[in-house]
C-alpha cells in the first residue's frame, strides 16, 4: 500500500491545533521535528532515553508530518487540510511559513519513519512513556509505564503540554478520587489518573477517531475498567461531583467553559487546564478565578503554560 506523507513547516503554538486537523483528516498520528530539542536541557532524572540527529529537524519553527493513505481522495483531502490550517489564522494562532509538501512513501517506510521519532520518554517523577514495541525495564519500583502505539495516538504523549498536565496529575490525584478529561486524545491522561489510584476516569472528545485512538491505547494499558470513554462536546452531560478535571485544550476553548468546570468540580477539588500560549496565560488565569478557583501553581515548559487552580470550598 502507498502512502502520502503531508509536511507543513509551522511553529511551536500552531503544532496542537494542526495535529487535531491532521488527524480529523484520517492521519492516524503525527511526527513533530521541534529544532528547540536539540538544546533543551534536562533535568537529570527526566528526558529522552536516546540520541537527537539535527539532520531531521528544521533550522527554526516546526515541521508537523503525517501519514495519509493514497486513493482517489487525497488532493481533495490535501486542499481540505491547507483551508483548515489558513483558517487558524481567525483564531490568531501564528501559523508561521505554513509550507505544505506532499511526499509518497510505502507502507514500510512509513513503519519506519515512526519508530524513528518514537522512543522511551521519562516525563515526570514516576511515569515514563514507552512506544508498544520497545523493551524496556522499570528503573524504580515505583515507575509507572504507559504503552502508546503513534499509529493509533495524537502524537506521542511527550508534548509539554501533556507532560505539564501529567506532572500535575501526580500531584493533585488521590486514590478513589473520580476525574474528567475533556479533550483526551489518545488517552493518556485518563490512563496516567488510572494508573495514579483514580477510581473513575471520564474521557471525553468530541472528535470520533480520537475516542478510537483513545479505547485502544486505554484498553492496551488494561485500564478499561477504570476509564470510560465516549465523544461529547466539553462538559455536556457531565453531572457534578468531579475531584479533578483536567484539559489540555486551546486556551480559547478553556476560556468557554470555565463556569462549566466550575459546576462539575466538587468545593475543594482540582481544574488542571494546559495547552496554553504566554500570550493568553493571564486572560486564562482571570477567566479560572472569575469562575470560583483559586490558581495554586502556574507552570510554564518551553512556550506553553499549564495552570493547577482549586475551586474554593
Amino acid at each position: 500500500m502507498k502512502w502520502s506523507e503531508i509536511s507543513i513547516h509551522t511553529t511551536n503554538e500552531a503544532v496542537e491545533p494542526i495535529s487535531n486537523i491532521l488527524h480529523e483528516a484520517g492521519a492516524s498520528g503525527v511526527v513533530i521535528e521541534d529544532p528547540l530539542e536539540l538544546v533543551k536541557e534536562r533535568k537529570d532524572q527526566f528526558g529522552e532515553i536516546y540520541q537527537l540527529n539535527p539532520q531531521d529537524y528544521p533550522e527554526e519553527g516546526v515541521i508537523v508530518k503525517a501519514y495519509l493513505p493514497v486513493n482517489s481522495f487525497l488532493g481533495e483531502t490535501v486542499d481540505e487540510i491547507k483551508e483548515a490550517i489558513n483558517n487558524l489564522i481567525l483564531f490568531n494562532i501564528d501559523i508561521g511559513a505554513n509550507k505544505v509538501s506532499i511526499s509518497e512513501v510505502n507502507e514500510e517506510e512509513w513503519a519506519t519513519a515512526w519508530k524513528k521519532y518514537y522512543n522511551p520518554v521519562k516525563i515526570s517523577e514516576r511515569f515514563t512513556i514507552v512506544p508498544t514495541w520497545e523493551d524496556y525495564t522499570p528503573v524504580s519500583s515505583d515507575e509507572l509505564i504507559i504503552e502508546l502505539d503513534p499509529g493509533m495516538a495524537f502524537g506521542t504523549g511527550t508534548h509539554p503540554t501533556t507532560v505539564m498536565c501529567i506532572q500535575a496529575l501526580e500531584r493533585t490525584v488521590k486514590q478513589g478520587d473520580k476525574v474528567v478529561d475533556v479533550g483526551t486524545g489518545s488517552g493518556v491522561l485518563s490512563i496516567a489518573a488510572a494508573m495514579l489510584g483514580a477510581e473513575k476516569v471520564k474521557a471525553l472528545d468530541l472528535d470520533e477517531v480520537a475516542v478510537n485512538s483513545a479505547k485502544l491505547n486505554i484498553k492496551l494499558n488494561k485500564v478499561q475498567d477504570i476509564v470510560e470513554v465516549s465523544q461529547g462536546n466539553l462538559l455536556d452531560g457531565v453531572s457534578q461531583g468531579a475531584d479533578v478535571v483536567v484539559a489540555n485544550i486551546l486556551a480559547e476553548v478553556i476560556l468557554r467553559f470555565t463556569d462549566d468546570v466550575a459546576s462539575v468540580v466538587r468545593a475543594g477539588g482540582y481544574f488542571i487546564a494546559s495547552g496554553i500560549i504566554q500570550q493568553k496565560k493571564q486572560e486564562v488565569r482571570d477567566a479560572i478565578s472569575a469562575a470560583g478557583f483559586e490558581i495554586e501553581e502556574t507552570v510554564q515548559m518551553e512556550d506553553w503554560v499549564a495552570i493547577v487552580a482549586r475551586r474554593k470550598q
